[in-house]
């Protein structure tokens, strides 16, 4: 897969594009089905199946902090594109200069010039432009004008009812890991980097993995039964705690992962954590001790949750 990055390292491919534009944010049932027809169009007319994504998302640019929580980062994305084999993915950092850019500009510059797109997938809700100028029915007439098709993303849904990002942040909030699970195809995720943490866990007999989660806000909190994977060639279960550790006054959210019959230095290593059920809501205890006492019954909790998994 060829990754694109930014307005100056666009290059007129031998191949024209079939292109989807969005933020794709996890990736659901609905995603995948608009790339199963772009690819079924790209092989039909040999052209190069692409998508254009951004970094950030136009929300996160202009209200960063009202910005919904993301599903995936942007590595956990292109890894899963490239699985989905995209052609190419042209990521465009959202800035002043694309915020400026006109709708005509982003529609001969970018997609004619610079991908040399024949035929075009986005929502009928798609705004482009300066001041969202651009629409579906702009790009409708760009099309008639510059030879290529335009279509709908309505046309391709995953049964009866509309899978969104925002269906699934909404499953998440409320604990609903198996209505996420339907909506995205798979079991949700977070993946990252295991880095240095406050040590306080070890202190109370209970190591953990810490994750930063590089994004503003989490789309799901409180404490889970999880499984990691990336230590092995199975899975390890354990609890995990997504919040802000008000217990010891933490001041950002990270991913807290007590691995079960597990003790060894794992430093760097990369994890995907895999969320299986919800356990409880994050809480600030009065004292270690009763913090500790509660990790106890979670533990527990979480162990008769995986070995009544394993009898059924």
């Amino acid at each position: 897969m060829r990754l694109i990055r930014g307005l100056h390292n666009l290059h007129h491919s031998p191949l024209g594009s079939a292109l989807t534009i969005g933020n794709f944010d996890g990736l659901h049932r609905g995603h995948q089905a608009v790339l199963r027809h772009l690819h079924q169009r790209a092989a039909e007319q040999h052209l190069a199946t692409t998508v254009m994504t951004f970094e950030p998302t136009a929300q996160e640019y202009f209200s960063p902090h009202t910005a919904p929580a993301r599903l995936q980062r942007l590595r956990d994305k292109l890894a899963m594109l490239r699985e989905l084999e995209v052609d190419q993915v042209h990521c465009l950092r959202f800035d002043r200069e694309l915020a400026a850019m006109s709708a005509d500009a982003f529609v001969g510059d970018i997609l004619v010039e610079g991908l040399d797109v024949r035929y075009l997938v986005v929502g009928d809700d798609f705004r482009f432009g300066e001041e969202r100028e651009g629409d579906f029915a702009f790009l409708q007439r760009a099309g008639k004008q510059y030879g290529f098709e335009v279509v709908s993303t309505r046309t391709f849904l995953e049964g009866d009812d509309r899978v969104s990002s925002t269906r699934i942040r909404q499953a998440l909030a409320a604990g609903d890991l198996a209505m996420a699970e339907q909506l995205l195809g798979r079991p949700y995720r977070i993946c990252g980097r295991v880095s240095p943490g406050q040590q306080r866990g070890r202190t109370i007999g209970f190591h953990t993995a810490n994750i930063r989660l590089h994004r503003v806000v989490s789309p799901l909190r409180g404490v889970f039964a999880v499984r990691a994977y990336g230590l092995g060639d199975d899975p390890l279960d354990g609890i995990a705690n997504v919040g802000t550790r008000p217990t010891v006054d933490g001041s950002y959210c990270v991913l807290e992962v007590h691995l079960f019959d597990f003790d060894a230095d794992i430093y760097g290593r990369y994890l995907d954590v895999e969320f299986c059920e919800k356990l409880r809501e994050e809480k600030k205890f009065e004292s270690f001790e009763a913090l500790k006492r509660q990790i106890e019954t979670d533990v527990e909790q979480a162990r008769k949750f995986f070995s009544e998994r394993v009898r059924e």
